[in-house]
């Protein structure tokens, strides 16, 4: 069998099915002539008994729901579930070894994504792919087909349907907001004529403002008739939205329930079989700590002014706001990635100059991205190459990589992220998005080098048994006397982990609370209004 099942647009790969015989997606169980399709009335989307192995791992596993026209339907699952997969195969990317996609009551041969266009299926993908230099209406039209060509009215009032009314066809899509650029992914897929649209984690990097607008998209499109198969691990936002939700847990469909019978706790367990226990603890400061991290008016322009930061051995700081409040720009200027950046950084006592990220480390400071994709990971390159990436000359000697130090490196830091060791050759790629994050945080741990550890956004598209893993790690790199400190649009996140919260709004911090002294309505309250109230932890 294929170890790789991904496909390029143009392939026309076959899908394995039973040993001895090859079939394509939808020409596994054909309605025969005594044999009648049952679809039940108003069904858009039918996937029956959808199996993928990878070798002896089965990605998907007799997977089946249906989604209704007009439905926003939730596909949850945790990190590993099954949910990527499942998308591939819908949106073409993956040929399952058996079982069948209907659409509308029809089987579909979905081999590429092209064909899975054609047959009305579009995927917006939480990695944005749209051309910054290129304008709305011509990343509108990128990837159709030649003879699919829309007339700029119909792309005028496929943006003004989608509350882009002010945007215009001809601007350059690198001067729109995140929020504005997401939708006209969206818009983009509606140009397609797309009757299913598989929404990845639209709002991992929105505001609350931008969220709203997607949400009033979905919604929109919603009422239009079209299905919505909505992932997220934000479960406010499923119950919020959607109407049912499906649930995979370790490749097999656990259920669909009705979102209106669901609450947070009831997902959870479908999704993990357990509630998970919570990590967070309120741990008092020890003033007998050192600093090991001081910062006087950091300034990045144009996003962030005047910022000042302490951070002690063994404890960790939140950075709470909402996105393009300059959070992300702090870890960056800190990691040396920010050449504007200007103000005094002390590590453990000795002056630090913002001049490159080599600097940094070299003082023992380790940032991890919140772009995983863009800047943090080798997609196509080995999970245990990618683990052990920034950690070579550890592993060398007269630059050759001695094997017996690399296997026992790759060994320790797979064994932080529940990664099966035999899966250590696959591609990064391969894995899901939260496997793929449990990764990059893994690479920044178990230095002996580090003194300061830097997490922009640490469980950024996570579900909630991922996210207590991986905070699990944050926790115990504290307890090895790190600091810590990472950022997070996520409220919950901030509240769970931190021990210090700082709250910052239009790039300047507003407040500095003690996690025992913070709750939640407080730190909301400045995220959104920038009341400046500082009380130092």
């Amino acid at each position: 069998m294929r170890q790789d099942k991904t496909v390029a647009v143009s392939d026309a790969t076959h899908r394995t099915a039973a040993p001895g015989r090859t079939q394509h997606l939808g020409d596994a169980a054909p309605p025969t002539d005594d044999e009648e399709v049952v679809n039940e009335p108003g069904t858009r989307l039918d996937v029956r008994g959808v199996t993928v192995t990878y070798g002896a791992f089965a990605a998907l596993s007799d997977v089946s729901f249906d989604v209704r026209a007009g439905e926003v339907h939730a596909l949850l699952g945790h990190n590993g579930a099954g949910k990527s997969t499942l998308v591939k195969v819908l949106s073409g990317l993956v040929q399952p070894d058996s079982g069948e996609v209907l659409i509308d009551g029809e089987h579909v041969q979905a081999r590429n994504p092209r064909q899975s266009q054609m047959h009305g299926v579009a995927l917006v993908d939480q990695e944005l792919s749209l051309v910054p230099t290129l304008t709305v209406a011509e990343n509108m039209m990128l990837g159709a087909a030649r003879s699919s060509s829309v007339p700029p009215a119909r792309l005028r009032e496929i943006l003004d349907s989608l509350g882009l009314e002010r945007v215009a066809l001809g601007a350059p899509v690198s001067s729109l907001s995140l929020g504005e650029q997401q939708l006209v992914e969206i818009a983009r897929a509606l140009s397609r004529d797309a009757k299913i649209l598989i929404l990845d984690e639209p709002t991992a990097t929105l505001s609350d403002h931008e969220i709203d607008m997607v949400f009033a998209a979905v919604r929109a499109m919603a009422a239009d008739g079209r299905s919505i198969i909505y992932v997220s691990h934000r479960l406010g936002e499923i119950l919020a939205l959607c109407q049912r939700a499906t649930v995979l847990r370790d490749g097999r469909t656990i259920g669909t329930e009705s979102v209106a019978t669901l609450d947070r706790d009831s997902i959870v367990t479908m999704m993990l079989g357990h509630l998970p226990e919570s990590g967070a603890t309120d741990r008092a400061p020890d003033p007998s700590r050192s600093t090991v991290l001081s910062v006087t008016g950091l300034s990045v322009p144009p996003s962030v002014h005047g910022v000042d930061l302490e951070v002690a051995e063994g404890q960790i700081i939140g950075i709470a706001g909402q996105v393009g409040c300059g959070a992300s720009e702090i870890m960056r200027a800190l990691a040396g990635l920010e050449p504007l950046a200007t103000g005094q950084v002390e590590v453990a006592g000795r002056p630090l100059r913002l001049t490159s990220p080599l600097t940094a480390a070299a003082r023992g400071i380790f940032y991890t991205t919140s772009d995983r994709k863009q800047e943090g990971l080798f997609l196509t390159h080995s999970i245990a190459r990618n683990v052990v990436a920034t950690r070579l000359p550890l592993l060398s000697r007269w630059g050759l990589v001695r094997r017996a130090s690399d296997r026992r490196a790759v060994g320790e830091l797979l064994g932080l992220t529940d990664i099966a060791p035999d899966r250590s050759g696959h591609p990064v790629g391969s894995l899901s998005g939260g496997n793929q994050q449990k990764v990059l945080v893994a690479r920044s741990l178990r230095r002996p080098s580090s003194v300061v550890l830097l997490f922009d956004e640490p469980t950024r598209g996570v579900d909630v048994g991922g996210r207590a893993e991986i905070h699990d790690l944050i926790r115990a790199a504290a307890a090895d006397g790190k600091g810590v400190v990472f950022c997070s649009t996520e409220l919950d996140e901030v509240m769970e982990l931190s021990d210090t919260v700082v709250t910052m709004f239009g790039g300047r911090v507003v407040s500095v609370r003690s996690r025992a002294d913070v709750t939640a309505a407080r730190v909301l309250t400045d995220m959104t209004h920038g009341r400046v109230e500082e009380e130092v932890a």
